[in-house]
């Protein structure tokens, strides 16, 4: 993995570590690593979103083990070099400041280990479309919604999921939602 960091420059490697803290701290839902990654990519570094990935998680569990023991500034920096890969300068240099920034900001509370993972709403988008014909009919003239879930998992991945439902599908998805809403009106 440091070989890998290595080659990310300074510039985005302090974003991403950035992004961890501000996703560690609930201020953003996640870390869109696919986004960083295409903007790595086109600087001209040959990195791929899995080990982008990689890089982003590792930062979010050394960031969150600093902040649940209170690590100080130099303190994880000692720890850092005290491993059997070292880390690039630039690397460590980065997580310092980013660290003694707004590292000592990160909420612990008592209760966060024990809670469950469970990712993140980010965002949802839809659209309705009409499906004219197939191969094996000539006049479908079929209605459906295809809907498009932007959801942060646990460690702050943002991901799109999307599904397709038909028009009795989506009504009773509509139905289901409107029960929440009215429940959520009563707490």
């Amino acid at each position: 993995t440091a070989d890998k960091i290595r080659l990310i420059p300074q510039d985005f490697f302090a974003e991403l570590c950035e992004q961890i803290i501000q996703h560690l701290n609930h201020k953003i839902p996640g870390i869109n690593t696919a986004e960083l990654c295409q903007r790595i990519q086109t600087s001209g570094v040959d990195i791929n979103i899995g080990d982008l990935a990689k890089i982003a998680n590792i930062l979010s569990f050394l960031f969150s083990t600093a902040a649940r023991n209170n690590l100080s500034t130099e303190e994880l920096v000692t720890t850092l070099g005290s491993g059997d890969s070292t880390l690039p300068k630039h690397a460590v240099q980065v997580i310092r400041h980013v660290w003694n920034e707004q590292g000592k900001a990160i909420a612990v509370s008592e209760d966060a280990s024990s809670m469950v993972a469970v990712g993140q709403f980010v965002d949802l988008k839809w659209k309705l479309g009409v499906a004219m014909s197939s191969d094996t009919c000539r006049s479908l003239k079929f209605p459906y919604v295809t809907v498009t879930l932007t959801v942060a998992d646990p460690s702050g991945q943002i991901t799109d999921k999307s599904f397709e439902m038909t028009i009795p599908q989506f009504k009773n998805f509509f139905r289901q939602f409107k029960e929440m809403a009215s429940v959520l009106e009563t707490v």
